[in-house]
């Protein structure tokens, strides 16, 4: 890919810091920074320079192309057993009367309102409850998949599966190919939050640590199956809590090469334990995205989540070194909205969302969960709905 003329303009200019200047060569030159240099572009990078390095690597990677899905959640419960001083989204027990816990037959339900329609992904994550335990979800992923056998199954963070494969003492290789042969094909990035223990240990003590969320995703990739990871930034954490973050999820990629996508998960205060945490700004989002695409040489996609920064920062963030904005959603989720999202009730048309790509100069691609192309909507003309009829009406003086 030729350099453009910001990059060029970059290296040659003599304000610039030698070490900042030398990780815009190494950029250029295809070599890996290291974790003190990811340090230092938090610390003293602007913004214009790391969106000319971050939309290179975009550029190089994906060029225009900018990945959405057609998709619709499924959460099982609100209810949980951890209590982790960040969620909006969740209950404790002894708060029973605000939650509420679906059943089998209630979630299949769910998926059947879908027949028809031509979404490719469920998506299955929630609160951590007792009976929702290995043989509950093997039995509900195989029932979707024989209702409905091209529908992708992408289920649960490795906090549930450590909960549930505990309690059904089995190891996390045994329980992984369970969840294989049930139907399970790509795991969300969710749970990882900060994987360093002394940010983990106050604001997630109780569920699984760092370590373990990386061993079970390295034992599912292990088998040959692809997920996800995720970040959640803008709290407590210092920005070197966060390089080490991405080091070791650079580190488990290296090794197995089962991660696609990373979605950096902005830190939203309205009615959590940390309410008294002011969010991050914008301009600290956009740095966040363009540093995760920096350092994360090793993973093919860095995805916003549309539903929870808004439609407008979603769009700048595509400048930013991200190329994939997920689904269509199509209101199921309350997980951003409960926690104060600008999105409340998150729900975007098809149209919509190739509306918004393509207003921010990229081509749309609608994809599966693999990242197989399942349509071009670049040159896509969509059918014009019909115009409402208006009729004269009589003047009276």
């Amino acid at each position: 890919m030729e350099v453009s003329e910001n990059f060029r303009i970059l290296l040659n200019n003599p304000q610039l810091l030698p070490e900042l200047k030398a990780i815009a060569q190494k950029v250029l030159d295809k070599q890996r920074i290291t974790f003190d240099e990811g340090v230092l572009l938090y610390e003293k990078a602007e913004l214009g320079y790391l969106g000319i390095l971050a939309n290179y690597l975009r550029e190089k990677k994906h060029g225009n192309k900018t990945y959405f899905n057609r998709n619709f959640h499924i959460e099982p419960t609100n209810l949980c057993v951890y209590d982790c001083k960040f969620c909006s989204y969740s209950r404790l027990l002894k708060q029973k009367s605000e939650g509420w816990e679906y059943t089998m037959e209630e979630m299949l339900d769910i998926v059947k309102k879908y027949d028809g329609q031509p979404v490719t992904e469920v998506h299955i994550v929630g609160g951590v409850l007792p009976q929702y335990d290995v043989a509950f979800y093997s039995e509900l992923f195989t029932r979707i998949k024989e209702h409905r056998p091209d529908l992708h199954v992408k289920a649960l963070t490795p906090v549930e599966y450590h909960y549930i494969f505990k309690k059904a003492k089995i190891d996390y290789a045994t329980g992984m190919q369970l969840m294989k042969d049930a139907g399970l094909e790509s795991i969300p990035g969710g749970g990882a939050e900060i994987f360093h223990p002394e940010v983990r240990e106050l604001i997630a003590k109780d569920k699984c640590t760092g370590d373990q969320w990386l061993a079970i995703h390295e034992e599912w990739h292990k088998i040959g199956m692809r997920s996800n990871a995720t970040m959640l930034y803008g709290h407590i954490e210092k920005y070197w809590h966060r390089v080490d973050h991405m080091e070791r999820l650079r580190e488990l990629q290296d090794r197995t090469g089962g991660f696609q996508t990373f979605i950096p998960l902005k830190f939203r205060n309205q009615d959590n334990q940390m309410s008294n945490v002011p969010e991050s700004t914008v301009l600290e989002d956009l740095r966040n995205y363009a540093i995760s695409r920096i350092y994360l040489d090793n993973f093919d996609h860095i995805k916003a989540y549309w539903a929870m920064i808004s439609r407008t920062t979603a769009q700048l963030s595509l400048n930013f070194g991200v190329d994939d904005i997920d689904g269509t959603l199509d209101d199921t989720t309350k997980i951003y909205s409960m926690a104060g999202a600008e999105e409340q009730h998150p729900a975007m048309s098809t149209k919509q969302l190739v509306d918004l790509i393509k207003n921010a100069g990229r081509y749309p691609i609608e994809r599966d969960t693999l990242y197989n192309v399942v349509t071009d909507y670049n040159d896509f003309q969509f059918e014009e709905t019909e115009k409402p009829k208006y009729y004269k009406l009589p003047v009276i003086n």
